[in-house]
């Protein structure tokens, strides 16, 4: 019984380290990155869509992102979708497709983003330990129930605190190398 649930709680612990990557993934680093549109949709055709399923996102230079739509009637909601958004970002319509000129990021503005790259990090953490603590109860209810004894209990104990320290560890390591890419100039 131990066994499986330390079985089932390593996957769980894993898409919490996916879903921070995926997180620090869209924030900026001052080099353009099509991440930073992924959590945009445009109200086209009657639904809401990603960019990436109505347009081609390509990366011409370290400071540019083209939007290439393949229907040019949506240019302009693709524009109206990234000026109503948080990302800070005036597009520039060609014509053609939109245009985003990412200016250069301020020291100040640099180290609130590392804050943020930080508070996403202390997230995965409560996941984990939320993950870990689901796990606990349910060896302590075993315990109870005599599904399983004191020392499945102690052994899965020591299980838990060292994968909960291996995945801190991860996080610390995955928010470290995103704070680098950030404050790299």
């Amino acid at each position: 019984m131990v066994e499986d649930l330390l079985k089932e709680m390593t996957p769980k612990m894993e898409a919490a380290l996916q879903n921070l990557r995926e997180e620090l993934s869209r924030i900026r680093t001052g080099r353009a990155n099509p991440a930073i549109l992924d959590g945009l949709s445009v109200m086209v055709y009657g639904s809401n869509m990603a960019i990436k399923e109505i347009a081609s996102v390509t990366v011409p230079d370290a400071s540019q992102i083209f939007i290439k739509p393949w229907d040019k009637n949506v240019i302009g909601m693709i524009e109206t979708a990234i000026r109503n958004s948080e990302l800070g970002l005036s597009p520039i319509n060609d014509g053609v497709g939109v245009r985003l000129i990412l200016p250069q990021m301020t020291e100040e503005r640099r180290k609130e983003i590392v804050q943020m790259a930080k508070k996403y990090g202390d997230q995965a953490k409560i996941s984990l330990r939320n993950v870990r603590g689901d796990v606990w109860g349910k060896v302590q209810n075993g315990v109870k129930t005599k599904e399983a004894t004191e020392d499945d209990r102690d052994w899965a104990e020591k299980e838990l605190n060292t994968a909960i320290t291996e995945m801190n560890k991860k996080v610390d390591e995955i928010v470290a190398e995103k704070e680098r890419e950030i404050l790299t100039i």
